[in-house]
């Protein structure tokens, strides 16, 4: 839903913070969780990490989007922009609260669990199908938002939510979708991670995607709303 009122845009930049620090401290906090838990049992420890993201995605994009839009994520904030519904000057502050709050919420998933603030990841995630994949998540990701802004805004939390649940099993790569949190989990040596060298195949692939998202969106339905009743990509910033 859209506010009646303007929000300013240090309150929005704090609201992607904290938002995307929420997401990655779930993320990797429940990673490391259910890699303990489960004795080596990777498809449980995946299914944990699974459950606890797309909760978590439910709750902070419905508790977040009314503020900032809950975008959580980079690619989405410029594929946002491209559309009008932020402006550009805003764009990189929210990146930059979005990279700060996703490094964040990994030190403080850490922190939680006794490990290092930080520590590069041995996990490989490397080679075509794992790219592959990451356009796919990222492409499908973008999709389901533009999809429900303009046809059933109300279920947005919920869509992307139960994207990001099936993408985690139907991809590759477990579906990163996000150049945020691929960065930050490149600093976590843990079940979530992706090793720093694996990190910008994985972000190129995901620009590619949200872009192509755009793109076929804007021509399936070219009377996308001036202003979407959307909590993920509001139109309520300041003048």
């Amino acid at each position: 839903m859209t506010s009646k009122h303007p929000i300013n845009l240090a309150r929005r930049i704090v609201a992607e913070g904290v938002g995307t620090a929420m997401l990655l401290a779930a993320v990797v906090g429940s990673g490391i969780m259910g890699e303990r838990l489960v004795g080596g049992n990777t498809a449980i420890a995946l299914l944990s990490n699974t459950i606890a993201t797309g909760a978590a995605l439910v709750a902070l994009i419905s508790a977040f989007g009314p503020i900032s839009g809950a975008h959580f994520n980079p690619a989405v904030t410029l594929a946002d922009a491209s559309q009008h519904g932020i402006k550009w000057r805003d764009v990189p502050w929210y990146i930059v609260a979005q990279l700060v709050g996703a490094f964040t919420g990994v030190a403080v998933a850490h922190l939680m669990f006794g490990l290092p603030l930080f520590f590069a990841s041995r996990h490989a995630r490397n080679g075509a199908a794992q790219i592959f994949s990451e356009f796919i998540a990222t492409f499908g990701l973008v999709a389901v938002i533009w999809g429900c802004v303009k046809f059933r805004s109300s279920v947005v939390p919920f869509a992307v939510a139960a994207y990001i649940t099936a993408a985690y099993w139907f991809t590759a790569s477990t579906s990163f979708a996000n150049p945020a949190v691929t960065l930050a989990r490149s600093v976590s040596d843990t079940f979530a991670g992706i090793r720093p060298m694996d990190a910008p195949a994985f972000i190129m692939a995901q620009l590619a995607g949200a872009a192509f998202a755009t793109i076929l969106f804007r021509w399936l339905t070219p009377s996308l709303p001036a202003n979407a009743e959307s909590v993920i990509l509001p139109h309520t910033s300041d003048k």
